[in-house]
């Protein structure tokens, strides 16, 4: 156990003097692992917001269904419950003829013109909320079985493009993370084969004298551990600053039409995904770079 505890901290000690003994390279590493962080972040960031923006506008995205005229004012409230047995209903509220017309008149400047309007002239109806807009037209056809409806309305063109926003962003998303993450790999395992290069003649001296891989292994597995772990704390504090600009930008620039999403509900996931991004990168760059000399 002792003897365990022992070579921990001397693999530990050596990757710290690896790094300071290498300080260029090291440095390089951690600004290569930074920018790559740092864009990955602000993509993530930048994609997550517009999600959230589409998810709005899909909220507002309603179905309203028409009540028949015969259908008296209990019935009608009665109706919700059948409404919301649909599939992909997620909420419904009961709007009355007076309500319609008070909403109606509302949207007019001109409300004199409306002056001799009766609100009986309007139906009973449904704001019907649902839960994947992808699926509002099925969700249309369903509530048109229901026989106390007279008619249903739904923006299916906006409906479709929200879809379409919602997937190309995703999609997009995903290969943007992937080919970032594959590139700073690629990078960070190609400076650190540089600076193993250098050593070269240390590593072929330890495996002639007796080295196990593993023994010379872990000192540049820890280096690569710290080197990645630093590197992502700084691009977390970097990302974290320029969020905190860019949402003071675009809610002064807006004027409050919009905000992003706040940032202390996406720091814990983005924290995590930066210091599991380091570690891999840092550790697995360390590992790929060594597997050419160890072969002695």
């Amino acid at each position: 156990m002792k003897k365990n505890k022992n070579q921990t901290i001397y693999y530990i000690k050596e990757g710290i003097s690896s790094i300071f003994n290498h300080s260029l390279m090291s440095f390089a590493s951690i600004c290569i692992i930074i920018a790559f962080l740092v864009i990955m972040g602000g993509f993530i960031l930048l994609a997550f917001n517009i999600n959230a923006i589409v998810g709005e506008l899909e909220n507002d995205n309603i179905i309203l269904g028409f009540i028949d005229e015969n259908v008296s004012d209990s019935d009608a409230r009665a109706l919700e419950h059948t409404i919301l047995t649909i599939p992909n209903v997620s909420d419904a509220t009961f709007i009355s003829r007076q309500e319609a017309y008070e909403r109606f008149i509302g949207m007019h400047e001109d409300q004199d013109r409306f002056g001799q309007i009766d609100y009986t002239t309007f139906r009973h109806r449904f704001a019907i909320f649902v839960e994947d807009v992808a699926l509002i037209a099925e969700t249309q056809q369903e509530l048109r079985h229901i026989p106390e409806i007279a008619r249903t309305n739904a923006n299916l063109q906006v409906a479709q493009t929200l879809v379409s926003v919602r997937n190309v962003v995703s999609w997009v998303s995903i290969i943007v993370v992937g080919v970032l993450l594959a590139i700073s790999l690629f990078i960070m395992s190609n400076t650190i084969k540089l600076a193993t290069y250098e050593r070269r003649e240390e590593i072929s001296i330890m495996k002639m004298v007796g080295a196990t891989n593993s023994f010379i292994r872990w000192p540049f597995i820890f280096e690569g551990f710290i080197l990645g772990l630093t590197g992502a704390i700084i691009a977390f504090v970097i990302i974290t600053g320029l969020y905190g600009l860019v949402a003071g930008a675009v809610t002064d620039f807006e004027a409050g039409l919009f905000q992003l999403v706040q940032f202390a509900t996406l720091s814990i996931p983005l924290f995590l995904l930066f210091t599991g991004i380091g570690f891999g990168v840092g550790v697995a760059g360390s590992a790929f770079a060594l597997n050419r000399y160890l072969k002695v």
